[in-house]
């Protein structure tokens, strides 16, 4: 494998951290996203201009650049190739955004200066797709079982009772702040956790 020779310090201890990540080391994972946790979520807040959503998204392009590890090369940073994955997930996003928030109850102006609609037939779940969906969070449960606490206890309250961090900050009594790195962490773990699950099926 060709390493460029002009990688910075930093870049050649980026290169150090993901070999070792390739070849299993949970420790350079979590030292990849401690570099770039804060980046990351600013360049996604930059381009999606909202905070929940892009602490979703910034754990989503992690998540996306450790299952592609072994397609990055070191004939540049493994910033750039980090930026370049979550630069183009939030692309993504917003593309289904827009989709989503296209109305289909409107009515639409034709050429002709008439108007029509388009009808779309309701797709209530059937039986065995809502039993299969009740199976997915059963099993979400029981992985989140698994993290230690505070994770568990954060996960739970953020994602099975819907709080906010802010209500999650007032009842807890921490800070908004860490409410928000915790959760950003527990959802790493939960990542790895569902990772090894599906390894081990």
């Amino acid at each position: 494998m060709e390493v460029n020779k002009n990688l910075s310090d930093k870049a050649k201890k980026d290169l150090e951290l993901v070999n070792r990540a390739k070849s299993g080391d949970q420790a350079a994972y979590t030292a990849i996203m401690a570099r770039y946790r804060e980046p990351i979520f600013y360049l996604v807040m930059k381009m999606i201009r909202n905070e929940s959503d892009a602490e979703d998204l910034s754990i989503e392009a992690f998540e996306k650049a450790f299952k592609k590890l072994d397609q990055y090369t070191p004939q540049y940073a493994f910033s750039t190739w980090l930026f370049r994955i979550a630069t183009n997930h939030c692309i993504d996003f917003i593309r289904k955004k827009k989709l989503k928030t296209t109305s289909i109850d409107e009515a639409i102006d034709d050429d002709r200066g008439g108007t029509y609609q388009i009808q779309v037939e309701g797709k209530s779940k059937d039986p065995e797709e809502k039993y299969i969906e009740k199976q997915k969070i059963n099993l979400m449960r029981e992985i989140v079982t698994k993290l230690d606490e505070p994770y568990q206890s954060l996960v739970e309250m953020r994602y099975f009772k819907e709080l906010s961090y802010e209500e999650i900050a007032t009842e807890r009594d921490i800070p908004l702040g860490t409410v928000k790195a915790q959760l950003f962490r527990a959802r790493a773990l939960l990542s790895e956790l569902i990772r090894k699950s599906k390894s081990s099926i």
